[in-house]
């Protein structure tokens, strides 16, 4: 293969392929900072996609996806680059590297078959986060091909040698022998400031060193000092491969001292990154100044090409929507049934909805009238559907447009417009044979944020704006809360927050402000008590007469409101008795001290007053309201809070500080259990007036590590001095 450029398919340099066979996707995993996007760009530098100002052929980046990215100098989604290379193309998903979007990275790791895992060798040890290494857990779980690609190497604290022992320990679990180098960085001289220049590098199985120190790309002998650095590495790069040969015979023959033929090293290697046994490790870097190419990424591109796996290889079941249980396993071929998924939706002001699409099995094309069936999270604002709907056009991302395919086969990812009810997690199918790919599993967002309109005008359009958000980002969660009544925005992070009214505000013309998020607070009786209700007014004509006396009492905890009626002798006419319990009903709804609701407690009626022509419903429901008012007045009122079952997850190093931070909150903590290798998970309650912020400062405390869920359980009594000064709160905002 010719190393110096990319083998370009399709329309201008636009990648194409014709069969599954030759499409690669690639999902780049790494935190914030750790050079995903650059690495992304040094590749489309060498396959030919862009120049050497990084821009494609229409002047646009890369990089220039959304403006909110450039506004918070973030990525917020995942964006699709597709690069041809030795007649293949290689869809490369970059993923938002900070925790609040870990959303668009589980949509990435659906539409890929082999992940890269981005990691700054600038950061030492704390370059492989506890996020990284539960990612990489994860992919492990599901089999999936992963490789690691290390960045930073110019910087003064880089050290590949070390780096590369650190991801083996912490990834690898120890001291694995399925995470070695395929070459080793060769550096120039070290300027002034401690930089140290990566000039070439050295190809461990062919024995080799690239040279691009001229800004060519060329291969060359090593040198004496070369050979003696690289024999080592490469002695235990061969007998890595070799341990994970179907070979059994190698290994003896190694031993014996042949020397083993490159080809079959080489094919040994793929067949074992492809079934996810062997994890390379390699480099990447911009391109040096005048180069044509970036550093390592050809290197790379080969091994991308010859050991991950093609999309036939990744296996993906789907339910038949007929009866819903029926599985079958859907085969990648263009010719067979379509099933495709939403893996991305974004608006555009001039053509709508756009939905990023991987298809499974089929051909998806422009035109075709395409089955969507919606998987139903009403719970977070997405409505379940299946409807028909024409798909528009097909196109490739392309820089900050796209480029007309006319169809997309299976395997492939592409771009779809016009499909207004598909969101993501939905699935495309034929209108004849409805599919159901079981959607990915969405994080929980956790950090409640309170929001109001902030005119009739922003009013007016907010209920469509936030369904519309809700479609592009399914890790949103909306909730009318039917106790507070408060609009709330669940939100995985602040990050994830700000994105989010961001959108709402320059995307949909929705301006909304923030106000402080209320908890369902409850008011009960501390102990026994009597009131009475008397409403006398005589204004001319007919008046109001009703007087109500009543004893309450508290009830065990969840019992509500029980009303009791011990009238004798017909003091009350029995046509009023239930215009008290309205009026005592009512006045508990709207709370007798702090504004909260009254609940647990048994309100009696036992004696009042009528006339026989000043009575009526609206006077006995006002002095039962009274009545209720008067006993409060009068007894010790609780306030009771909401308390949440907690289930915290987080690596062993942290398990201290998060259960002294639990206990802070005045948590209880029920139990500690192991949860996989180097986890804990912990049990507690803990009252959610605690846990408004519990989503960030988890993710302080554990250092990104550790996640929770939580659910209600019950209400009980919060401390008197916290009680007090909520009740004195509420007294000055009304």
């Amino acid at each position: 293969m010719d190393k110096t450029s990319g083998t370009v398919g399709g329309n201008g340099r636009v990648a194409t392929a014709e069969r599954p066979d030759q499409i690669r996707n690639v999902v780049l995993a790494g935190h914030s900072g750790s050079g995903k996007t650059t690495l992304v760009e040094a590749m489309a530098l060498t396959t030919g996609t862009v120049n050497r100002a990084g821009r494609v052929e229409d002047g646009t980046s890369l990089s220039d996806y959304d403006e909110i990215e450039h506004r918070q100098h973030r990525s917020v989604q995942l964006s699709v680059v597709p690069l041809a290379w030795a007649g293949m193309k290689i869809n490369l998903l970059d993923t938002p590297g900070y925790a609040d979007f870990v959303g668009e990275l589980r949509a990435g790791l659906r539409a890929a078959d082999a992940a890269l895992f981005v990691i700054s060798a600038a950061e030492g040890a704390e370059g492989v986060s506890g996020a990284t290494r539960a990612l990489w857990e994860e992919c492990a779980a599901v089999g999936m091909p992963r490789a690691i690609v290390l960045t930073h190497l110019d910087t003064a604290r880089a050290d590949f040698d070390e780096m590369t022992e650190t991801c083996r320990t912490v990834l690898g679990g120890g001291a694995s022998e399925n995470i070695l180098p395929l070459h080793l960085p060769v550096y120039g001289p070290k300027s002034a400031d401690g930089h140290r220049p990566v000039t070439g590098l050295i190809e461990l199985l062919p024995n080799c060193v690239v040279d691009y120190s001229s800004g060519e790309r060329v291969e060359t002998e090593p040198s004496p000092e070369q050979r003696d650095m690289l024999e080592e590495a490469r002695n235990r790069l061969i007998e890595g491969i070799i341990a994970e040969s179907e070979d059994e015979t190698l290994m003896e023959r190694y031993l014996e001292g042949e020397e083993i033929e490159l080809a079959t090293l080489v094919a040994d290697l793929e067949r074992a990154v492809a079934r996810g046994s062997f994890h390379p490790v390699l480099f990447g870097a911009p391109a040096p100044e005048g180069a044509k190419q970036g550093l390592g990424t050809v290197e790379l591109l080969d091994l991308i090409i010859g050991g991950f796996p093609t999309p036939s290889e990744h296996v993906v079941s789907a339910v038949t929507a007929a009866d819903g249980n029926t599985r079958r396993q859907l085969d990648c071929d263009p010719d067979g049934a379509l099933a495709a998924e939403v893996i991305r939706t974004a608006s555009d002001p001039y053509v709508g909805r756009v939905s990023l699409v991987r298809v499974f099995s089929g051909t998806l094309r422009a035109d075709d009238t395409v089955h969507v069936c919606g998987h139903g999270l009403e719970e977070r604002g997405h409505e379940s559907h299946d409807v028909d709907e024409r798909v528009g056009a097909v196109s490739t991302p392309f820089g900050k447009g796209q480029r007309p395919l006319g169809q997309a086969i299976a395997g492939d990812i592409a771009y779809v417009t016009k499909l207004s009810r598909a969101e993501t997690g939905d699935t495309l199918s034929g209108t004849d044979k409805p599919l159901l790919i079981e959607p990915w599993q969405m994080p929980d967002p956790l950090l409640p944020i309170a929001i109001t309109a902030h005119s009739k005008a922003d009013e007016d359009k907010l209920s469509q704006s936030l369904a519309r958000l809700a479609a592009e980002d399914p890790a949103v969660r909306l909730e009318h809360n039917a106790h507070t009544h408060q609009l709330v925005l669940w939100c995985l992070g602040e990050a994830h927050r700000d994105v989010a009214l961001e959108r709402l505000r320059t995307r949909f013309g929705v301006q909304v402000d923030v106000v402080d998020h209320r908890v369902a607070l409850r008011e009960t009786f501390a102990g026994k008590a009597n009131g009475r209700g008397r409403h006398v007014k005589q204004s001319g004509g007919h008046g109001q007469y009703a007087v109500c006396e009543i004893e309450v009492e508290p009830l065990p905890g969840g019992s509500g409101i029980e009303f009791v009626d011990k009238v004798v002798g017909g003091v009350v006419p029995r046509q009023f008795i239930p215009s008290v319990e309205k009026g005592v009903r009512a006045q508990a709804a709207r709370g007798v001290a702090a504004g909260y609701p009254l609940v647990d407690v048994r309100v009696t009626l036992f004696d009042g007053k009528a006339h026989s022509v000043d009575s009526s419903d609206a006077a006995f429901q006002t002095a039962g309201a009274l009545a209720l008012r008067e006993a409060a007045a009068g007894a010790g009122i609780a306030l009771l809070e909401p308390i949440a079952e907690v289930w915290v997850v987080v690596s062993d190093d942290y398990v201290g500080p998060v259960l002294s931070d639990l206990s802070g909150r005045r948590g209880r903590v029920l139990g500690t259990e192991p949860h996989g290798a180097g986890r804990t998970r912990i049990h507690a309650e803990v009252p959610e007036l605690e846990l408004s912020r519990y989503a960030i400062d988890l993710r302080s405390l554990s250092h990104g590590t550790g996640d929770f869920t939580r659910s209600y359980t019950r209400h009980e009594s919060m401390p008197g001095q916290l009680a007090a000064a909520l009740r004195e709160q509420a007294k000055k905002q009304s």
